[in-house]
């Protein structure tokens, strides 16, 4: 409104413009008489002449000008009006409520709808998808996307503020409407048309209601994205182990079986496959198939699992693919990232890897053991390569260490000082877990007082010459110390849990074997590939092979033929098995505990085994008692995996153990915790021990249901 009457102040200042000249004209003349007298009255005429003609032509223009200057005014509306009815773009003015005020004729054509009938409408009942939460209350702006009668809109609801002008109209007794007096007066609005009253400025708010049509849009996009290569790698996990088992004469058959299947699977998603080494391919495949892989969860691993030929052990596959990445380059490589997540996890499984997330399938299978120890050999003398470089070396473990971080952090500190080094173990807190055996290394002076530290004294002791060890972890949150990565130049990584997306990716040296049974194995097998003789003193034979111990629960899990031999060198080296037996026998109430958490064990699907417990104060830990109710609950016929729910405080903690072919890691994951495929955890914050029990519930029967377990 403003702009209106700045534009006609300037109109009414242009008309008047010959007026103000009159004055400058008669001023002129003025002078003229002191030049003469007959100029003086020529510039009279003159004057008197020009005055004449422009007050004559303004007046009688005056009225006319005006009009014109509404006839057009009127005529730009209509047609501005015209061009907004008439617009290809839908659009519609709705009050604040949501309530249809006015339309175009596209908005009415695209509904198939009168404008008399859409008068009547709300906007969400013209549109499912656009609800009252939609209409922008709040914000000035609000935006959405729509499906109506076969195309798809995007929307957009603006808020738009109009200023009116009204005016009130005098009443007979000389005041307007709401009762209060006027001035008699009548006012000039300028134009010589004289007005009684005066105006009221008010604002209204309206809705404007804009649809664009992005089928066509969507269409190309989504072609677009389907057309995307996606790279793609597979891995035979136990070529070498099948071959030396099978007869050689059915080498070939195997091989052109495993190839038919892979090529016949690959054709149905229009991948083309090609052949790398005897047991790996690579394949390359349109995006759009992507989603019909994950539906079948990738039943190639099935499909190669059940190829039998005679060999003993089933033949496994690991899959890998990079997607959504920027380039085909940068696709491959997410892709072997992802082959070394799956190969870390223990294989026979398929691995997502996109820009955003990862995602797993398959891994229901145990890991198969490898029975040549060439691996531990190379990684030993690439271990004892950087140590000579280097002059210091921390070694740290998970936070709240067990029996297995403990002793595999001693094995280690063990080599390194073998070779000269200084070494260093971080543990911030002694539990229970591994309170029988620490004393015996604290309170001998055969070991350094700086032997075992914390957390701040070994950042205080980190240079660019000490290298950090991680062992029983190789997830950097669940570390001592996670500060302590950062700050190192030199990170090697001992494990024996499958890997997650939370990884130590800068790790110089990385040794994961997920088909190990403890880290105390890996350490033990790597002690005897020492060029020096190392000779353990019984308290460190002690605590590592406690550490395979308590993680093989008595050798009753997860043990290979490895294991043994890791065990009967340890036993060669002192330890003593009566003495470690009685170092980790329970107390009677913790025994209590442990058979009233068996007691309240209950059922599901008559193959799992759920017990929720609240830990008392004593000489265990919470998190140990909750990993011995779990195994205990192993020895009931028919369980095929435990879960353990304690109740610790305002926290809930999951304690997953088991037996059969049933992956408790994978179950786990989904509760967004990990571990290993016969042992994992999670835990929750502020959390009810029923409510996750309930949660849990739910994802074993989804699971099987979907054949995941």
């Amino acid at each position: 409104m403003n702009e209106i009457r700045d534009v006609e102040g300037l109109y009414n200042r242009y008309r008047q413009v010959p007026l103000y000249l009159i004055g400058m004209f008669c001023l002129m003349t003025v002078f003229m008489y002191f030049v003469g007298i007959v100029a003086g009255v020529i510039a009279t005429i003159f004057t008197a002449i020009y005055g004449i003609i422009n007050i004559v032509v303004f007046l009688r223009m005056n009225s006319l000008s005006r009009d014109r200057y509404v006839e057009f005014a009127m005529e730009h509306g209509k047609m501005q009006k015209e061009l907004i009815k008439e617009f290809p773009v839908p659009y519609a003015l709705l009050d604040e409520d949501g309530k249809l005020v006015w339309v175009n004729d596209e908005f009415s054509s695209i509904t198939d709808t009168s404008k008399r009938k859409l008068m009547k409408l709300n906007i969400v009942q013209v549109f499912e998808e656009v609800t009252e939460e939609s209409l922008p209350y709040e914000e000035n702006v609000t935006e959405g996307e729509i499906s109506f009668c076969g195309r798809k809109y995007r929307y957009e609801i603006r808020r738009v503020q109009v200023n009116k002008f009204e005016p009130v109209i005098d009443d007979v007794d000389g005041q307007n409407p709401v009762g209060e007096p006027v001035d008699d007066k009548p006012a000039d609005d300028g134009d010589g048309v004289k007005r009684r009253g005066s105006s009221h400025h008010k604002t209204d708010t309206f809705l404007a209601f804009y649809m664009f049509d992005v089928t066509v849009v969507n269409r190309l996009t989504q072609e677009n994205h389907d057309q995307k290569l996606v790279a793609g790698l597979i891995y035979i996990d136990n070529y070498d182990e099948i071959f030396e088992s099978l007869e050689e004469v059915r080498h070939s058959l195997l091989v052109a079986l495993v190839d038919r299947k892979i090529n016949k699977y690959m054709a149905n998603v229009d991948a083309i496959v090609k052949s790398l080494e005897k047991d790996k391919y690579m394949f390359v495949m349109p995006q759009k198939y992507l989603d019909q892989l994950k539906e079948n969860k990738f039943a190639l691993l099935d499909e190669v699992k059940a190829i039998n030929i005679g060999n003993d052990l089933p033949l496994t596959l690991s899959i890998s693919l990079g997607t959504d990445y920027k380039s085909f380059i940068e696709n491959f490589e997410a892709a072997r990232s992802a082959m070394e997540l799956a190969l870390g996890r223990g294989g026979d499984q398929a691995v997502i890897k996109s820009a955003d997330r990862i995602t797993y399938f398959g891994g229901k299978s145990q890991g198969t053991e490898k029975s040549t120890r060439v691996k531990a050999r190379v990684k030993t003398l690439a271990f004892k390569e950087l140590l000579e470089t280097k002059e210091r070396v921390i070694i740290m473990a998970h936070r709240n260490p067990d029996m297995d971080a403990f002793g595999s952090g001693i094995g280690i500190y063990k080599m390194v000082s073998a070779l000269g080094k200084e070494a260093h173990i971080v543990v911030n807190e002694v539990s229970s877990a591994i309170s029988p055996i620490y004393g015996n290394f604290t309170s001998s002076n055969v070991y350094p007082g700086d032997m075992i530290i914390n957390s701040d004294q070994a950042l205080g002791l980190i240079d660019d010459d000490t290298v950090v060890v991680v062992t029983d972890v190789n997830n950097p949150t669940l570390t001592e110390c996670e500060e302590l990565l950062a700050y190192a130049k030199s990170i090697v990584v001992f494990d024996h849990h499958r890997q997650t997306k939370d990884v130590i990716a800068n790790a110089t040296l990385s040794y994961i074997e997920p088909f190990a049974s403890s880290a105390c194995e890996m350490i033990a097998e790597m002690l005897q590939y020492m060029d020096e003789k190392i000779k353990l003193r019984p308290t460190e034979a002690d605590a590592m092979y406690a550490g395979i111990l308590i993680d093989t629960d008595n050798f009753l899990t997860k043990t290979g033929v490895r294991t043994f031999e890791a065990a009967a060198f340890l036993k060669r080296s002192g330890a003593d098995v009566m003495r470690v037996r009685k170092m980790f026998r329970t107390d009677i109430a913790t025994y209590r505990q442990k058979a009233e958490g068996v007691s309240h064990a209950e059922m599901v699907l008559d193959a799992f085994a759920i017990s929720i417990i609240t830990p008392e104060d004593g000489p265990e830990s919470p998190v140990v008692l909750t990993a011995k109710i779990a195994n205990e609950m192993l020895n009931i016929a028919g369980v095929r995996a435990s879960f353990v729910i304690a109740q610790m405080g305002n926290d809930v903690r999951i304690s997953a153990r088991a037996i059969d072919d049933v992956n408790v890691q994978i179950i786990m994951e989904r509760m967004g915790g990990g571990g290993h495929a016969n042992i994992a955890a999670a835990q929750f914050e502020n959390a009810s021990a029923e409510d996750i029990k309930e949660e849990l519930i739910e994802l074993l029967n989804e699971m099987y249901k979907e054949g995941d377990i």
